[in-house]
C-alpha cells in the first residue's frame, strides 16, 4: 500500500520548524508520526543529501532516521574509488544512531535529486534496515523527490523475504 503526499515547502514552515526542530540530532516529546514529523524528517534527509561525498557518480543521497525516542540522525552517501567500499546514506544514518545507543526506529526518510520517480534503497540497505525491525517492528520509509513529495512504504514492502537468523 502506497500513499503519495505533498509536503509543504520548508520555507512555509520556516519559523515553526527552525525554532522547534533543529538539524542536529534532536529529541521530540511527540511519539507519533504527524505531518510535521514527516515534513521535518523529509526536510532533514534533503539537507543531509547536500553533504554527500559522491565524486564518481555525482548521485547525491541523504537519509534521516527517527528513533523511537524521537531523535533524528542524518546521513549521506560516501563514495570511495574502490566502489564496494561506498557507504549508502541510509546505512550512514542508522550507523550514527546505533553508535549513539539507538536501535529502535519509527521511520526513515531518503532523498535524492531524481524527480521522475521515487528512488527506493538498494538491496543492501533494504536488508540493513530490516535488521532493525526485530526491535522496532515494521517501520515506515519515506522516499522523496527534490520537490519534497514522498512515497510512504513499510520496510517489509521493500524486502518481504528479508534474511534473518531468527
Amino acid at each position: 500500500m502506497s500513499s503519495k503526499t505533498n509536503v509543504a515547502h520548508p520555507h512555509k514552515l520556516h519559523s515553526v520548524l527552525n525554532d522547534l526542530l533543529p538539524l542536529s540530532p534532536r529529541s521530540s516529546k511527540n511519539k507519533t508520526m504527524t505531518d510535521v514529523n514527516v515534513t521535518e524528517l523529509v526536510r532533514q534527509s534533503h539537507e543531509a543529501k547536500k553533504k554527500a561525498y559522491c565524486p564518481y557518480s555525482n548521485f547525491q543521497v541523504g537519509a534521516a532516521v527517527l528513533t523511537e525516542e524521537g531523535t533524528i540522525f542524518t546521513g549521506c552517501n560516501i563514495e570511495n574509488s574502490s566502489y564496494s567500499l561506498t557507504i549508502c546514506a541510509e546505512r550512514t544514518a542508522v550507523a550514527k544512531a546505533v553508535s549513539e545507543g539507538y536501535t529502535k526506529f519509527k521511520a526513515i526518510a531518503v532523498a535524492t535529486n531524481v524527480s521522475e520517480k521515487y528512488m527506493s534503497p538498494c538491496g543492501a540497505c533494504r536488508q540493513f534496515l530490516s535488521e532493525f525491525t526485530k526491535d522496532s517492528g515494521d517501520y515506515d520509509i519515506y522516499m522523496s523527490k527534490p520537490d519534497l513529495t514522498y512515497d510512504k512504504k513499510k520496510i517489509s514492502e521493500l524486502l518481504p523475504c528479508a534474511f534473518s537468523l531468527n
